[in-house]
């Protein structure tokens, strides 16, 4: 059942753990757009160049299927698959997770490396805060400038956001509005056209 709320975080946060003098140092964002994920990982390669590996895992849009994980040269499925994973398991999106390693000379093996990568991600999350967000819908609605009052008495009922309005001959509204509520706003502003 597609839902209109969505989790995601609120700000950057910042986690931390070590294995074995290893260091993983982890940062979670909030992002929207791929290219923000691309801007983030490439701004953390410059800043870390002498870490060893930077892993990562992203997941975005309210359907949640976007999403990839990313190694880095550690072992496959030992990196960006446990980042990823903590990232389902806290149902949240729009989300980048980058961890940063620092080797300390010892080998984790690949459970280790699971276990570590799992956990700095998680103490990311730890510090972040969770929001809920609602997922909106658009509604265009074209009308003569005679049915303005009609109209305004729906969007003040209603409460969409009013994204851009133009008035002229025709008019136009631009609406934003919760995604279970988008279908009625379009019912009720159609129904006007009709009763003009």
């Amino acid at each position: 059942m597609a839902t209109d709320t969505y989790h995601t975080i609120a700000a950057t946060a910042e986690g931390y753990y070590t294995e074995k003098r290893s260091r993983f140092l982890s940062f979670a964002h909030h992002v929207e757009r791929i290219e923000e994920v691309k801007e983030i990982l490439a701004r953390y390669r410059r800043e870390y160049y002498d870490a060893r590996h930077v892993c990562y895992a992203y997941m975005l849009g309210p359907e949640r299927n976007e999403f990839r994980a990313n190694d880095d040269g550690e072992p496959s499925s030992t990196a960006g698959k446990p980042i990823l994973g903590q990232i389902n398991s806290h149902e949240l999106t729009d989300i980048l997770i980058v961890v940063v390693r620092y080797y300390g000379g010892v080998n984790l093996g690949t459970s280790g490396l699971i276990v570590a990568y799992r956990e700095a991600a998680l103490d990311a999350i730890n510090h972040a805060q969770v929001v809920e967000r609602q997922v909106e819908e658009e509604v265009v609605f074209d009308f003569p400038y005679i049915m303005m009052n009609s109209v305004m008495r729906i969007v003040k009922e209603m409460e969409p956001r009013i994204v851009s309005q133009t008035y002229d001959n025709t008019c136009q509204l631009r609406l934003s509005i919760r995604r279970s509520l988008a279908e009625e706003l379009r019912a009720r502003l159609a129904k006007l056209s009709f009763e003009s």
